[in-house]
């Protein structure tokens, strides 16, 4: 799935229309201020529990009469979260609303039955003229849409200590070829090229990997087709990936991806690749960008923008139904996207968000973002180019690639 900038980037008009009278006042409020809503997300660690506070502490300001239940499960990239989430739908007892990726990983979900169409929010708060284009397009199944949008990530990121750089007289690497010339200096001198964590981190990895060795067009036809899994361009980059990954830390990766970054701020390993949620985390720590951690594209993916978007849902059989649609109400708000974004590490989805609001990195970030020159595509390891099954299976056949480090057995395992 690719994404063109024109798509992207399409403004909009100023004006927010609220809902019926019936359903809520002419703030966007509701007017009878009754109800609770349970919202699940895997949003539960340093980094990501900031952003939900303030986006939670807006959404009481605008809708005192609702009570907020807070039901996240903890694990990156909600991994865990996700398999608690199945196990809830699977049983009919679904949260009032659940976070999901915009694209294709909600798919499972649509074909289940499980969310409702919220076409209806789009057309009352006019956000089609508030988002980019190709963004709704995302989000878009067979003309319906299922969730909304509440910021956009940045996956493609190479996160590094400018005093660890410094000392060893490095800059971060242009390509993943540099990377691996850097990554023997390194080594002889005691500093570990590369922190990576559990298995999610090591997809992410991957798909960097793919990215940087086969520009946009080609990790953008792996996901419609266009690229051969077999051809040689992408054997030779997952030939690279396992050297890469040979500089990691992979056979003794414990934790999730904040531990992996601690290794970084610590100077004991050189980079990690993450997103720019790490940019919430790292301020966590009280470090300040540029100073105690700085932050590049990945290599050989400068000016381009592999995205995802953290979005929520309207459950079918949700309890508190018209709670539900004003937490939705809430994620789609200018109010809610300025409160969260800048705590959550990254940048409202919304075009006509307050950009005073977003410095240090994401400031870059949105300039990036809306630079009519800049190339999107969507994140594989974050929901937007491959829906469950494929995602599974990719999963699958990554564990066994890890270990076995057969890229003929791999491509193969994702192709079936």
């Amino acid at each position: 799935m690719g994404y063109s900038r024109r798509n992207l980037l399409i403004a909009g008009g100023l004006t927010v229309l609220g809902l019926p009278a019936c359903a809520v006042g002419a703030d966007g409020a509701a007017d009878d201020g009754a109800g609770k809503v349970e919202v699940f997300s895997w949003w539960a660690a340093p980094g990501e529990k900031e952003g939900l506070e303030a986006l939670v502490a807006d959404f009481r300001q605008r809708n005192p009469g609702i009570e907020f239940d807070n039901a996240a499960v903890a694990g990156g990239a909600g991994t865990i979260a996700k398999t608690v989430l199945a196990t809830r739908l699977e049983n009919d007892d679904p949260p009032d609303s659940y976070q999901t990726h915009a694209g294709l990983e909600l798919d499972s979900d649509i074909e289940a039955g499980y969310v409702e169409d919220v076409r209806y929010l789009y057309d009352q708060q006019r956000w089609r003229d508030r988002l980019p284009k190709g963004l709704v397009e995302a989000l878009t199944f067979d003309g319906r849409i299922y969730s909304v949008p509440v910021n956009i990530h940045r996956a493609n990121l190479l996160w590094f200590n400018p005093a660890v750089l410094k000392t060893h007289g490095l800059t971060p690497p242009a390509s993943w070829s540099q990377f691996l010339t850097q990554a023997a200096a390194l080594r002889e001198k005691g500093v570990l090229p590369l922190s990576i964590g559990p298995a999610w981190t090591q997809k992410h990895l991957l798909e960097c990997v793919l990215l940087g060795e086969l520009g946009a067009d080609g990790y953008t036809g792996l996901w419609d087709g266009a690229t051969d899994w077999k051809g040689a361009p992408v054997q030779e980059a997952l030939a690279l990936f396992v050297k890469v990954l040979d500089q990691s830390d992979v056979a003794t990766a414990a934790g999730d991806w904040q531990p992996a970054l601690d290794k970084v701020v610590a100077g004991t390993a050189a980079y990690n690749v993450m997103g720019d949620w790490a940019d919430a985390y790292l301020r966590t720590r009280k470090l300040v960008f540029q100073e105690g951690y700085s932050v590049v594209a990945s290599p050989g993916s400068a000016k381009v923008y592999d995205f995802l978007s953290d979005s929520f849902t309207l459950p079918r059989g949700a309890p508190h139904r018209r709670a539900a649609e004003q937490w939705l109400i809430e994620c789609g708000s200018v109010s809610g996207q300025d409160a969260f974004n800048p705590q959550k590490g990254s940048v409202p989805a919304r075009l006509d968000a307050d950009k005073s609001k977003y410095t240090g990195y994401l400031a870059l970030a949105i300039a990036e973002w809306t630079d009519s020159s800049t190339r999107v595509v969507g994140s594989l390891t974050h929901g937007v180019v491959a829906g469950t099954k494929r995602s599974a299976a990719i999963d699958t056949a990554l564990a066994l690639f890890v270990q076995d480090r057969d890229t003929v057995k791999f491509a193969d395992g994702v192709t079936r």
